[in-house]
């Protein structure tokens, strides 16, 4: 006979002879019925803990086995993933020797890294321009007409108007904005122009040439204001009313801006760039 079984019938006659000797005393005297109850249920507190050890061992183990195996699985599932990161990895590595060689081999030059100014957004549209920002950065610390003014990786504008303390910033949205920008996969090059509304405006783009919504557009680095691959914003519509784009950042939520300085000396005056 099992031992756990041998214990519980053992445990059962010395509870159920317990029970009779506990009614019989009852009967005689209350209070020694309740003491004798007592401690009847503390001397067969350890019996009773000893078979129940057995279940919660048993349960115990079976819940190990269970986080075992799910570690095994999640282990599986993470060494399949490591395997192809692995493989990312080296492709990255051999596009990268391939990208390195064929520098070398047209002898490139790279771009010096660009430094920045971070300012904070102190006002609204003001002045000649109907779509602007006034930022807390000036002449002081470094700012000057016609750097670009991103927000993340998104082009929000140019700074147009520098005093000693303070800018005044050109959205991509307003009437006199005007950058030249590269359109989605086919790389078409246009001019992107604002007309004060929330979207802005595709022109001098070459006749018959396809386009989609969701079109990526992106600075061509023409005209010498921005440099190329500055991201702007997507194609929304494409109809009779022209291609309208959305830009990447909302203009009307802006709180800090940077001011990107990419190094770029001979810069068109800003009313020219249109014509680039």
């Amino acid at each position: 006979m099992p031992i756990k079984a041998l214990a519980q019938r053992f445990a059962f006659l010395i509870l159920l002879g317990a029970a009779g000797g506990i009614l019989m005393v009852g009967k005689a005297d209350p209070r020694i019925f309740e003491r004798t109850r007592i401690a009847v249920v503390d001397a067969s507190a350890p019996i009773l803990d000893a078979v129940s050890r057995p279940v919660a061992t048993v349960a115990s183990i079976v819940e190990e086995a269970n986080h075992l195996i799910h570690l095994r699985e999640e282990n599986a599932t993470l060494r399949q993933e490591n395997a192809r990161l692995l493989q990312w990895r080296s492709a990255a590595q051999v596009l990268s020797s391939e990208n390195k060689q064929l520098r070398d081999l047209l002898r490139f030059v790279p771009d010096d890294p660009a430094t920045y100014i971070t300012a904070r957004v102190i006002a609204d549209s003001g002045g000649a321009f109907v779509r602007s920002i006034l930022v807390n950065s000036g002449r002081r610390d470094g700012v000057r007409k016609g750097l670009p003014v991103v927000v993340g990786t998104g082009l929000i504008g140019r700074v147009a108007e520098v005093g000693r303390r303070a800018s005044r910033v050109l959205l991509i949205n307003d009437l006199n904005s005007h950058i030249p920008v590269v359109i989605g996969a086919e790389r078409h090059h246009a001019i992107l122009s604002g007309d004060n509304s929330d979207l802005s405006r595709i022109e001098y783009l070459t006749a018959n040439t396809s386009m989609a919504v969701g079109d990526r557009i992106v600075t061509s680095g023409r005209g010498g204001v921005f440099p190329p691959g500055l991201p702007i914003g997507a194609v929304t519509s494409v109809g009779e009313e022209g291609v309208r784009v959305r830009g990447y950042v909302s203009v009307d939520t802006l709180e800090y801006v940077r001011i990107m300085d990419f190094g770029l000396e001979g810069m068109v005056r800003p009313e020219k760039i249109g014509a680039n």
